[in-house]
Parts: structure tokens; C-alpha cells; sequence
């Protein structure tokens, strides 16, 4: 009387965590480095937005953004990537990344392509609502390796014929999660030039594009504008979550082609919850404002740098390009997680927990994954007990 189709999947990556670590006693002060959760700020006029419009709170909200949220979407979204979009048809807003990008596949994904069961690319180690999108669907997930020997992106071009031939739907994170690398120009161009050659819909996931060292990592959008590539060819996902730290505001958006949103649109006046009117007041002041953005990313700059003095030394240390998280090399992330908590009181997430298993291994197990999102003092604090914990000669 139940389903089979998601019958095999493994635990969540945090409540698998818990069953890991919450049998033992911590070794110290309690530190949660392990789910990439913003702790700085986020400004307080947002607040007032809110309240001022709590009236509202008694209408039912626009399914797919106020006008003037999709407007002041398409006007960031024109500023950072220099891409004009109808804010009507090309354009809806989300209850942050995650549902969209499930509702991509429910959307979009065909029942067969080229006769044959449809396949779904993604990378490996993955955010995990890619696979479950496609299992929901009947789609195969496909698990491509996002390795040190891959730049720590998957390579979609290594893919057989056989798979690319059947493909519909390739999902990317840029910059990635939890490797914090960056997708430059030559890998869309690549991947995207793949799109149009086997005809597949390229999912871009950006939400942690506003969080980086010194430049502003390429979009998917731009790239695919200046291909001339089919305008269906890319969707982008976008959040405040990471860029404004608002996780709790639950606003995102989708954007891409207007046949690949209308459909989105159609299905989410089905099943979707749209966003509240009081909070899509607040997330069209938030894109608008770059001032906090900016600040924002300042408090993750000096984190990769004290990051770089802590680590600088450990052998295969890889400097995050972007993103809130450290992918940092152990001999074993499930027994470097345990050790940790147990002798310090610091919580990570074993990499394993964000791949899958695949039969050369899993690409996540030599790794756990570390978020810097505390204040410094207390990233600083935690980082340190890591190195003397787990690479104690390399101080």
C-alpha cells in the first residue's frame, strides 16, 4: 500500500548525523559547525517591513510573487548578471531553493526522451533534493564524480553517448556545495554547448553566488545569453537565504525561459504554498539593497582568510573560492566527525553523508564538511580545535 521508489533511500544527512554522534558525550563546549545555517545579521529594517505590512498576513498571497517582488527580482538579476528578463513571464518566486528545485523535475522532466527512461545528471557529492527530484519523477539519477581530479565540479562531458542520448535534465551547483569552487566561463560554455547538442535542461543552482573572495562568479544566464542558446536551455535558482542571511524568510526565486515557467507556474497553482504577502514585501526591499550584501560578504572573506592562516599547512587543504563551507581532506569523515565530537564538542558532516556510493566508492568519504557561518571569534575558536584535533603536526 505504500510506494517502493523511495523505499532504499539512505537517512538525511542530519538526522543520520545525530545517530552518529548523539550516542556520546561531548568533549567540550558544543560548537555546530555542520549545517550551513547564516549567523550574521541581516538588517533590521527588514523587521520593520514586515510589521508594517502584518495586516496582510490575512490574504491569501500572490502563487507566484507580487509584481513587485518579480520586479525587483528581474531588476537584481539585470544589475548582477546583465540579463533582461519579463518580470511576468519569466520569473517566480519560491519558497527558497529546495521546492524549486524538486518542483523542476515534477514540472519539466518528460516521461521519456528518445523513447528510453529520461536520466538526470548531477554531481557527486550532491545537495540531495537533485536525486530525490528525479526519483519522484521515474527519472534515472545519474551521480557524476565532482573530484579533486575533476576541479572539484563534475565533469558532464565524460558521460557516455548512451546516458547524454536520454538525458533531460542536468543539475549544477555554482559555486558548489560543499566544495566552494566556482563554475568559470570555458565549464558552462562547455556544459551549456553540451545542452544544445543533446538537448537537455541545464538546473543552475546559484544560491551561493553572492558569497565569494574577490569576483562575482559568471551566471548561468549570461553565459547562456551570450551562446545565443535556446532561451529554455537554463533555469537559475536563487535564495536569500545565503546572500542576505535570511534563511528563515523562506524567499527564493526561479527564473528561465517563459515555456519552462509557465509551466512551473502552472503546477505550483496545484500544490504550491506561496510565499506570505508580509515577507514578499520584505524579500522585494532585500533584493534591492546591495549595501548589506556587500557588508555580508565581507564577514566571509576575513573567515576564508583565517582559514587559510589555520589550514594553510595541511596537505591538500583547498582554499574556498565561494560559499559559507570548508571541504576539508581527512583519512575518513564518518571517524574524523566522530573524533571530533567526542574530544572537542565540535559537530561537522562526514562528506560521505552528501555523496552516494558508487562502485569505485564514495567521492565524499575522504572529507568532512565544515560551515564557517558562526561570528569569527567563535569560527575562529572552532576551526582551531578542528586542526589540533585532526592535524595536530600541522599546526
Amino acid at each position: 500500500m505504500f510506494p517502493e521508489r523511495f523505499s532504499n533511500l539512505p537517512a538525511y544527512a542530519f538526522p543520520r548525523l545525530r545517530a552518529l554522534l548523539n550516542v556520546h558525550e561531548a568533549g567540550g563546549p558544543v560548537r555546530h559547525m555542520s549545517i550551513g545555517e547564516p549567523k550574521h545579521a541581516f538588517p533590521a529594517w527588514i523587521a520593520d517591513i514586515i510589521a508594517d505590512n502584518a495586516a496582510d498576513f490575512g490574504r491569501y498571497p500572490a502563487n507566484d510573487g507580487t509584481p513587485e517582488l518579480r520586479e525587483a527580482i528581474a531588476g537584481w538579476i539585470n544589475r548582477r548578471y546583465v540579463v533582461s528578463l519579463d518580470p511576468d513571464t519569466q520569473i517566480m518566486s519560491v519558497n527558497g531553493t529546495r521546492e524549486a528545485l524538486y518542483n523542476a523535475g515534477m514540472a519539466l522532466c518528460p516521461e521519456t526522451k528518445n523513447g528510453l527512461r529520461p536520466a538526470v545528471l548531477m554531481p557527486n557529492p550532491f545537495y540531495q533534493v537533485y536525486m530525490i527530484s528525479a526519483i519522484s519523477v521515474g527519472a534515472e539519477p545519474i551521480f557524476v564524480p565532482a573530484t579533486a581530479e575533476t576541479g572539484h565540479l563534475p565533469d558532464f562531458t565524460s558521460v557516455g553517448e548512451e546516458v547524454l542520448n536520454r538525458t533531460s535534465m542536468v543539475y549544477i551547483c555554482s559555486p558548489a556545495n560543499p566544495q566552494g569552487v566556482i563554475a568559470d566561463e570555458a565549464y558552462w560554455d562547455a556544459l551549456i554547448t553540451l545542452g544544445e547538442k543533446h538537448d537537455f535542461q541545464i538546473m543552475a543552482d546559484e544560491c551561493y553566488s553572492e558569497i565569494y573572495r574577490d569576483t562575482p562568479p559568471p551566471g548561468a544566464l549570461t553565459m547562456a545569453e551570450r551562446l545565443g542558446a535556446d532561451p529554455e536551455r537554463v533555469l537559475t535558482f536563487q535564495s536569500l537565504s545565503k546572500r542576505s542571511s535570511l534563511p528563515g524568510l523562506r524567499s527564493g526565486f526561479v527564473a528561465g525561459g517563459p515555456e519552462s515557467i509557465r509551466r512551473m507556474k502552472q503546477l505550483r497553482a496545484y500544490s504550491g504554498a506561496p510565499v506570505p504577502l508580509p515577507l514578499q514585501k520584505a524579500s522585494a526591499a532585500v533584493w534591492n539593497d546591495e549595501a548589506h550584501v556587500t557588508e555580508n560578504r565581507g564577514l566571509y572573506r576575513a573567515k576564508y582568510d583565517l582559514a587559510d592562516r589555520i589550514f594553510g599547512n595541511v596537505p591538500g587543504y583547498m582554499p574556498p573560492q565561494a560559499g559559507m563551507f570548508l571541504w576539508l581532506p581527512v583519512e575518513d569523515g564518518e571517524a574524523a566527525t566522530l573524533k571530533l565530537w567526542k574530544e572537542t564538542g565540535v559537530r561537522v558532516l562526514p562528506g560521505e553523508y552528501l555523496s552516494k556510493d558508487t562502485p569505485t566508492g564514495n567521492p565524499g568519504k575522504g572529507y568532512i564538511r565544515v560551515a564557517i557561518v558562526a561570528p569569527y571569534d567563535e569560527t575562529e575558536a572552532g576551526l582551531t580545535l578542528i586542526r589540533d584535533c585532526l592535524y595536530g603536526d600541522c599546526g
